[in-house]
This record gives structure tokens, sequence and C-alpha cells, in this order.
């Protein structure tokens, strides 16, 4: 049985599901860290916020890999 292809705006569309959770997934992250340094310690909190920015650097690497976006 032949496996069936995407186009490439299908595959954009399902990428876009999958990243979007990612920055969801980071927000939520910073925001618990803001929410830790609010309300415990500064140091604490960092470490989240940090964690945050990881995730989001990932999302960034992944779109400029899968998309190779350029500057026009």
């Amino acid at each position: 049985m032949a496996k069936k292809r995407m186009s490439e705006e299908q595959e954009f569309e399902i990428m876009k599901l999958v990243l979007d959770k990612f920055l969801w997934i980071g927000f939520a992250i910073m925001a618990y860290g803001l929410y830790v340094m609010i309300s415990t310690s500064v140091s604490d909190g960092i470490y989240y916020i940090i964690a945050g920015v990881a995730v989001l650097v990932i999302f960034l690497v992944i779109i400029v890999r899968e998309y190779e976006i350029i500057k026009k």
C-alpha cells in the first residue's frame, strides 16, 4: 500500500499546530517562573524563566531549520 504524501501547505499547517504548543508551553513556564519570583524567591523563579526561554529558543531553531526563513 502506497503512503500518501502531504502537500507543503498541509505540512506547514500541521507544523504550526505543533509549534504553537511549544509557544504555549514556553510562555506557561515563564509565567510560572514569574509567579514563583513574586511569591517565594527571585532565584528560584529565574530558573523557570530560563527554562521557558530555552523552550522558545528550541522553537526558533526548529522553525528556522524546517522552513529556512531568509530575510529579504
